[in-house]
């Protein structure tokens, strides 16, 4: 099941709004010129912030989001209709003989058991065409990330149309490595209500994300440090095999 904070109606129309500046994207469009490719699936979509640029340069695009609550508010930001939109995941994509795959932000974390990665990475597998790529990020677990949330405890508020303003607040709720959980609230201050939304991500190594990607009949091409956080993410670039 997807995580409140991406399902719950009332929280996946203010995403965008605590997610906003999304520095990272730039980097996933230079790589997908880059490589050559024309027809792209992100997985793990969301509210479609990277689908929609991605469809706006042209290629054929393809979002899948195991929560639907994502899905209608990207919907509604692709006026153009210019992506087909799937609720799924990685594990059920239909074959779309894609030549990119794309796992953005946390979307290679939440899958937390062995067996739920390599599902996910057969999956995208039948989704690609032969030598096609997947490209994805992950945190680097030597960064302990989560030391810098869980001393980051100040609340955000955000005056959001048609919502007024929102209260969040993060608190780390259980550090049990490789598995870190975190808890978001969100105080809705016109009316009082609270909506809390918690998640559970996998810190992986480089290795052992190499080993998995290679055991799945991946080439790994590249490795590269994410440029919106230097020295804090790994991104990955991988060729499907055969």
């Amino acid at each position: 099941m997807p995580d409140a904070i991406f399902a719950h109606p009332r929280l996946a129309p203010i995403y965008d709004a605590f997610d906003a500046g999304r520095d990272d994207l730039p980097a996933y469009l230079a790589i997908a010129d880059e490589l050559g490719t024309g027809r792209v699936l992100d997985v793990g979509c969301g509210t479609g912030s990277l689908a929609i640029l991605l469809a706006g340069t042209g290629r054929v695009v393809v979002g899948v989001d195991p929560a639907e609550a994502s899905l209608e508010v990207a919907r509604s930001k692709d006026q153009a209709g210019s992506v087909t939109w799937i609720h799924g995941d990685a594990a059920t994509v239909p074959a779309l003989d894609a030549d990119l795959v794309t796992m953005t932000g946390n979307v290679a974390q939440v899958f937390l058991t062995d067996d739920d990665w390599a599902q996910a990475l057969c999956g995208i597998h039948a989704a690609l065409h032969p030598n096609g790529y997947l490209v994805f990020e992950t945190r680097r677990p030597e960064r302990r990330a989560w030391e810098e949330w869980a001393a980051d405890t100040d609340p955000v508020v955000l005056d959001i149309p048609d919502w007024g303003p929102v209260e969040q607040r993060r608190e780390v709720t259980d550090i049990s490595l490789p598995l870190v959980s975190f808890r978001y609230s969100y105080r809705f201050l016109a009316d009082g209500a609270v909506v809390t939304s918690d998640s559970t991500l996998r810190f992986r190594n480089r290795d052992e994300l190499e080993s998995s990607l290679i055991a799945r009949d991946y080439r790994v091409l590249d490795v590269r440090e994410a440029p919106d956080r230097p020295e804090r993410e790994f991104v990955f670039i991988a060729r499907r095999a055969t």
